[in-house]
């Protein structure tokens, strides 16, 4: 309950939303009970992005919400622009919510010549205006740390967990795909009383990886593949052969992110997997066309981040 006489710190709370996902910002708005922030975004003949805000937001506590996916330049260049427009109208506080941060895999020079493309989009989000950033499941926790001003870094988990507790799978493994993914795929392990296993990985340029064994017991097991994203699907192809080559049983597959690009439906479709488990932080465009997809919506859980900060008041116990 919130104490007599309460004021938010940044003046009403008002929500917008971007071309990428306008879906999830209107069931976020719903799960708010608040209108959708009335916005004009349109191109010009030549392809430029144009916004205009249709409504006074002067002293007000702005969130808007643009994941930046396909097309990612598209939604990332309408994401400042909407933020320039914001900070031009004199909102008080300007929070981009961004339940998927496009541009997140070069986070590091791993190879010489290359650029750090996730510091670089942090740097273009700041100087547009953002103060605040809301996320989920970014492609490496360091991230967070690319920006100057506060991040807050939700994880889908919850979310995915809550649905795999009702499969009631029985002689579970979880696996992740990679040892990058070895911490992610420990606490769904832990959460599912289950046991954990992780496939040797190596990348061989791109968007290309070849798997080379699995490290742990897979044979007669029922195992979920835990991965943050799906984009072309290799990775997952790739994981789902090796397992199956060791004798697993049921394969499941869950992630946050399902970019599903290039050929990853085509990928999918012939893929022995059970179930494919994502959620709606990109929008699913094909689900149809994948009748073992299920797509699981995150937008109660961003809803509660916004209110919560809005109002001033810890966010921590949505990690659980």
């Amino acid at each position: 309950m919130r104490p007599k006489g309460f004021r938010p710190v940044n003046g009403e709370l008002k929500v917008f939303c971007g071309n990428a996902n306008s879906a999830l910002g209107e069931e976020i708005c719903r799960q708010l009970r608040i209108p959708v922030g009335m916005a004009n975004l349109t191109r010009f003949s030549d392809g430029e992005l144009y916004v205009q805000i249709l409504e006074n937001v002067r002293g007000k506590d702005i969130f808007v919400i643009q994941p930046t996916c396909c097309p990612v330049n598209d939604s990332m260049m309408e994401l400042l622009i909407m933020i320039d427009a914001f900070k031009r109208s004199s909102a008080a506080r300007i929070t981009a919510v961004m339940p998927y941060y496009g541009y997140a895999r070069q986070d590091r020079k791993d190879k010489p010549r290359v650029a750090i493309s996730s510091k670089l989009m942090a740097d273009l989000l700041t100087a547009a205006g953002a103060d605040r950033i809301l996320t989920m499941d970014l492609h490496a926790g360091q991230i967070q740390g690319f920006f100057n001003i506060p991040v807050d870094h939700l994880f889908a988990a919850p979310v995915l967990i809550r649905y795999l507790q009702k499969l009631k799978i029985k002689d579970l493994t979880m696996v992740s795909p990679d040892a990058g993914g070895v911490e992610r795929a420990r606490a769904f392990a832990k959460r599912l009383n289950a046991d954990l296993a992780v496939v040797d990985k190596r990348r061989t340029g791109p968007n290309e990886a070849e798997v080379m064994h699995v490290i742990g017991h897979v044979r007669g097991r029922n195992v979920i593949i835990c991965d943050d994203m799906v984009d072309t699907a290799g990775t997952l192809l790739h994981t789902v052969m090796a397992l199956k080559k060791q004798g697993a049983n049921r394969i499941i597959s869950c992630a946050t992110h399902g970019v599903l690009s290039g050929p990853a439906i085509d990928r999918l479709r012939h893929a022995p997997l059970e179930e494919i488990i994502l959620t709606n932080t990109v929008p699913i465009t094909e689900p149809k066309c994948l009748p073992n997809i299920k797509v699981l919506s995150v937008a109660g859980l961003l809803a509660k981040a916004i209110r919560s900060i809005h109002d001033e008041t810890s966010v921590s116990n949505l990690f659980v």
